[in-house]
């Protein structure tokens, strides 16, 4: 998906949703980059909030996975619910921490 500023119709960024799991229920959602202007708006948490409404039309569960050094996206999963409950390799063999939030525990 693409972001794109409301006011200046611009690109600012993009974002998506990676590892659909139909047995698990669940998909992995993140890879969020947005332009540095736009860092520590509310434009990562209201694209987030985005996906996972879209997410939760599907799945019952949506994980991140965040490098261990990785803080800034760390605070940023748990500001918006994610809990920690583990770690695995990435797609590029790194070790990243998996959060995730269940559609349970926004009601």
């Amino acid at each position: 998906m693409i972001a794109i500023d409301s006011k200046t119709q611009r690109v600012i960024g993009s974002a998506r949703f990676h590892g659909y799991d139909r047995q698990a229920d669940e998909v992995e959602i993140g890879w969020i980059f947005l332009a540095r202007s736009h860092w520590g708006g509310v434009y990562n948490g209201e694209l987030t909030r985005l996906m996972l409404q879209h997410a939760f039309r599907f799945v019952s569960r949506v994980v991140w996975l965040a490098a261990a050094e990785n803080l800034r996206s760390q605070r940023a999963v748990e500001k918006l619910g994610g809990v920690r409950v583990g770690s695995r390799p990435d797609s590029g063999g790194r070790v990243s921490y998996v959060y995730q939030l269940t559609v349970s525990a926004l009601t």
